[in-house]
Parts: structure tokens; C-alpha cells; sequence
């Protein structure tokens, strides 16, 4: 049997609404805002890209890398683009500059970031100042995080819509041989910058 959706936030909009008067994502939380909402946004069963990008909203880092390590690669620009997004609030910024880097063409990216890369970089490199030096208002850095979410959330929804869907597994994309045999390297023969 599904998960039925919790009774307090029985849809897409009653739990995002929610979740949007949570403290922005914008550095690494160390646990989930509210940990009791990980099973509600998972029993909404949405799309696996508006389930990602909740968790983030709630800062629940690893229910939500758990969903876009199924989503790593194209055509799956999305979850590519929420990686990234995850990487920087977990404060790995190489790693956030990659994944954004790789989905930089990409509709959502785009959408995202209309003044390009560089736009998108330039808040990576603010945060990790923050992070590291303590300098920058992190007012306005916690803003464009959620602005930043926001957009790939609505994005998101006009895609693939807030529906429920019973199996994500049409979702994952398998890795192409060539981007396996280099996340494996990466991982484990010591090549790139890339941490996983």
C-alpha cells in the first residue's frame, strides 16, 4: 500500500507553503530544520525533483542526495541542478561549480540563472566567503538561496507537475558507460576534484 499524504499537509502547495517560512538553506545545517516533515514530504510521492528540492528546503542534505544520485546525469537536468545546489549549501563549493557548470545550457539552469553562470557563481563564491571568513550579508545570501530554490521548484512543477507519482523509478537515468567509468575514477582512482 502508498503512503498516504500527512493529513496536515495533504498537498503540494499546503507543505511548500509551509516549508517556505523555514530558515533558507544557505549553509550546512547539520540536521533537518524539522525532521518529522522527511516523512511527509516523501509520503506526497511527488515527482522526484520537487521531492529533492523540499528536502533541501527542510535541510534534510541526505534525503535529498539520496534522491539525486538516482538523477546524475543527462537528461536529467533538474536533479544535475539540485546536486549542485546541495553541494553548495553542504558548503563543497568545487563540487557545487562543477555540477552547476555541467547543467549551465540546460533549460532549468537557465531559467534559474537568466544572467548566466557567472550570476550563478558569483553567489557560490559569496556563500563559501561567508562560510570561510564570516564576511557578506547573509540576510541577502539566505534570499538569493531561496530565490534560487524557488525557481527550480517552479520550474520543476511546470515540467513535471505536483501530482503524485507512485513510481519514480522512470525517473532514474542510468549513467552512460563513459560518465560511470569517470564518477568510479573519481571516486576511487583518485582522478578530478569531484568528492562523493
Amino acid at each position: 500500500m502508498a503512503n498516504q499524504p500527512d493529513p496536515e499537509f495533504p498537498s503540494f502547495s499546503v507543505l511548500y507553503d509551509h516549508l517556505l517560512t523555514l530558515p533558507a538553506p544557505l549553509l550546512p545545517p547539520g540536521k533537518a530544520t524539522s525532521p518529522t516533515l522527511t516523512a511527509s514530504i516523501s509520503a506526497l510521492s511527488l515527482h522526484p525533483t520537487l521531492e529533492t528540492a523540499f528536502h533541501i528546503l527542510n535541510n534534510d542534505l541526505p534525503s535529498a542526495h539520496f534522491l539525486v544520485r538516482h538523477m546524475q546525469s543527462p537528461p536529467a537536468y533538474e536533479g544535475m541542478f539540485l546536486h549542485g545546489i546541495l553541494h553548495r549549501i553542504e558548503g563543497d563549493y568545487d563540487n557545487a561549480r562543477a555540477w552547476y557548470g555541467n547543467v549551465s545550457e540546460s533549460g532549468v539552469f537557465k531559467h534559474t540563472w537568466p544572467g548566466g553562470k557567472g550570476d550563478a557563481f558569483n553567489l557560490i563564491s559569496r556563500v563559501e566567503i561567508l562560510k570561510k571568513d564570516g564576511k557578506g550579508n547573509k540576510m541577502e545570501l539566505a534570499k538569493e538561496s531561496l530565490d534560487e530554490i524557488k525557481k527550480v521548484v517552479e520550474w520543476c512543477r511546470r515540467q513535471f507537475g505536483d501530482q503524485r507519482m507512485e513510481d519514480a523509478s522512470q525517473v532514474w537515468v542510468n549513467p552512460s558507460e563513459e560518465h560511470r567509468k569517470m564518477g568510479e575514477n573519481m571516486v576511487s582512482g583518485g582522478e578530478g576534484f569531484r568528492k562523493f
